[in-house]
């Protein structure tokens, strides 16, 4: 975990939370020595929203960021569970951050970030960061990694998961060409690894194979390409 430069009105925590053995958090340590850079011991649990993303509304929250600090200059907000905001929330934080109440303590707690989500990159820009646990992506990109270590069973997993969430053929296989064009490769490895793309294109939109077999043949071949060149 690590907090990068921002301004102090907003804080993002970026990943799964972090739990020791012993059952302490690294979000509510984080959170912790917020609270004591910003409100006054006695007044404190007065000064603390927790607000839930399923259940935060525009309105409850505009009427939070309206309320003033009891016996402390400042109040902390903190919003959980960013998935479940909705877009008008999510709108309005992106304008309120422009603009925000002096007296306004912002956190803004995602478990999963999506790094090409407009709100998340929107933040990204202004708001201290707290990196904790984050999952791995899942993309071409990591795909292309996974064989390069010839990790077959975890390409193969990364494959299905793709395929699952709806990733098309061509976008993995133009994303794995994407991927090896960035990083060099031996020539002739870089040479088999194309001819090895096209004929996977090819046995797709000639029927010859069904998608998802034609791209674990080709997963399968690519790890044992590289274990070729090692």
């Amino acid at each position: 975990m690590n907090g990068s430069r921002g301004l102090s009105f907003l804080y993002l925590f970026l990943g799964q939370d972090i739990v020791a053995a012993d059952g302490s958090s690294r979000k509510e340590a984080t959170l912790k020595r917020i609270k004591l850079g910003f409100l006054s011991k006695p007044a404190e649990d007065f000064n603390l929203d927790i607000l839930y993303s399923k259940e935060l509304t525009l309105k409850g929250l505009q009427e939070r960021l309206l309320c003033l600090p009891l016996k402390s200059a400042k109040r902390i907000i903190v919003i959980k569970d960013n998935q479940g905001l909705k877009i008008e929330v999510k709108d309005f934080i992106l304008e309120y951050i422009k603009k925000p109440s002096a007296h306004i303590v912002l956190i803004i707690d995602i478990n999963n970030p999506e790094f090409r989500d407009r709100f998340v990159n929107g933040l990204l820009g202004i708001a201290q960061v707290f990196r904790f646990k984050e999952p791995m992506r899942l993309d071409t990109f990591a795909l292309g990694r996974s064989i390069d270590s010839k990790r077959t069973d975890v390409a193969l997993g990364i494959l299905k998961q793709l395929l699952d969430n709806g990733e098309k053929p061509e976008w993995i296989i133009g994303g794995l060409r994407s991927a090896w064009e960035r990083n060099l490769v031996q020539p002739q490895e870089a040479k088999k690894r194309l001819k090895a793309l096209l004929v996977c294109d090819l046995e797709i939109k000639t029927g010859r194979l069904t998608p998802g077999f034609a791209l674990e043949k080709l997963v399968i071949g690519l790890c044992g390409l590289s274990k070729a060149f090692t």
